[in-house]
């Protein structure tokens, strides 16, 4: 009796992705349009040459069925591409990003197969030992190739700063969602990575004498308000002493006027969650526990908010970072004030791709009592920036710009992968703010700011 074959461990998927990375040590001798070339040219291989292959491309060795089998390799020759388009002028981040995609992901199958372990709390489909192997050789990947691509950087810098994208990475890598992580991880990673190689020892030295006492007011400041929406019914527990956490980070970025660009977001969203809610409820479209937030929805929304501006005093572009916080705050007021308003107004809604008429409540559907609600909350919380002096006029335009894309890419994901169960809505949310931060980030730093 023939004994059956161990079950790899590693996917021929995985392998593809592995080995497609030789070609990021091409990096330092191409233009970036080459290398956006040597990307489509990948791409055509996946889609051309592999299916005649006939090579078991499942995500995991062995299973009978996987839908979409597909999906990940065109993903990946895309996300390279976007990669080499966004970052064009910093191919160091696009090599090393692209090692975490590809080794940060293989060595977490491997370690999640070869030892189970204890299951991540936030996920149990995901071991510690796969999350650990996806960490360890992201970072010695993405250090190599780092170094490889961009020499002159300090061996320290480029070593701490892949040491924390691959933390990123595998934090990505193991939220449960269903997108696949080929497009997750790599957005989220690039974005991160570019803005932490603009940190500097000196913007923070410059800082520090303010630091002290701003860390003091913000500790107190944030315990008052926490503890008086705890009492108020407005967050929940978690919701506290998330919105805690990520309040100090924001008052320590420009002090109470970054601060209030948090609150007024805050505010309006807690307002105008608690307009009709009776209204609402009645046509079961009102929020969980009487609107209170919990840890899901702060961090959903106010996590892209305090990154920025954290950086705010580690860069030497605080004016971008800036502008980059108001228009993550203007996007996360915009879309809680126009979906509440929104589905207080109207029973009915309109399917942001087709304009079909749907409940209002669906995902992706819009409104024109909500979207004028939603951009009045936007400009409300650009204005405030701009009267503390945060942003100039023009600059300020920027940032309702943004907020507003951000809104209109929300609702599109809402009718799209939210739609299809493919992304939570918190997930949405913080894309949305994410997006309009680094809109108004890329603009400012074309303008030298």
């Amino acid at each position: 009796m023939a004994v059956p074959s161990a079950r790899p461990r590693l996917s021929t998927r995985k392998l593809v992705h592995m080995s497609m990375l030789s070609f990021a040590f091409l990096l330092p001798f191409l233009t970036w349009v080459q290398a956006a070339g040597c990307a489509l040219l990948a791409l055509l291989f996946n889609v051309v040459v592999l299916p005649r292959l006939e090579v078991d491309l499942r995500k995991r060795p062995g299973a009978e069925s996987e839908a979409g089998v597909w999906t990940g390799i065109v993903i990946y020759p895309l996300s390279v591409l976007a990669l080499i388009l966004f970052y064009r002028h910093s191919m160091h981040v696009v090599a090393a990003v692209w090692a975490i995609m590809a080794l940060g992901d293989g060595m977490a199958s491997i370690g999640g197969e070869a030892c189970r372990g204890p299951a991540l709390p936030w996920n149990r489909e995901k071991t510690w030992t796969g999350f650990l192997g996806f960490f360890a050789a992201g970072t010695i990947g993405a250090y190599v190739l780092a170094r490889w691509v961009n020499p002159p950087i300090p061996a320290a810098k480029i070593l701490l700063v892949c040491a924390a994208t691959a933390a990123v990475g595998a934090c990505v890598e193991t939220v449960p969602i269903r997108l696949d992580d080929n497009a997750t991880v790599p957005l989220v990673c690039g974005g991160f990575m570019f803005c932490a190689f603009l940190v500097e020892r000196s913007a923070l030295a410059s800082n520090l004498p303010y630091l002290g006492r701003r860390l003091i007011l913000a500790v107190v400041v944030n315990l008052v308000l926490a503890a008086l929406a705890l009492g108020l019914r407005i967050v929940t527990r978690s919701g506290a002493w998330c919105g805690f956490l990520l309040g100090v980070a924001v008052y320590m970025g420009y002090g109470y006027k970054s601060f209030l660009m948090m609150a007024t977001f805050f505010a309006l969203g807690s307002l105008a969650t608690r307009l009709g809610y009776a209204t609402k409820a009645a046509r079961g479209v009102a929020e969980k526990r009487r609107g209170a937030r919990s840890w899901r929805e702060a961090l959903a929304n106010s996590l892209a908010g305090a990154f920025f501006s954290i950086l705010v005093i580690t860069t030497h572009h605080e004016a971008a970072f800036l502008l980059a916080l108001m228009a993550a705050f203007a996007e996360a007021a915009g879309d809680t004030v126009s979906s509440e308003i929104g589905q207080w107004v109207s029973s009915r809604a309109y399917l942001i791709t087709n304009f079909r008429p749907v409940p209002a409540g669906v995902d992706g559907g819009i409104s024109l009592g909500g979207t004028l609600a939603g951009f009045a909350a936007s400009a409300v919380v650009v204005a405030l920036g701009f009267a503390l002096g945060l942003s100039g006029k023009g600059t300020a335009l920027v940032a309702l710009g943004a907020a507003i894309a951000g809104n209109l890419l929300d609702s599109l994901l809402g009718a799209t992968l939210e739609r299809r169960g493919l992304v939570t809505n918190g997930t949405v949310n913080f894309t949305g703010t994410s997006f309009a931060g680094a809109v108004a980030l890329a603009v400012a730093l074309h303008a030298g700011f």
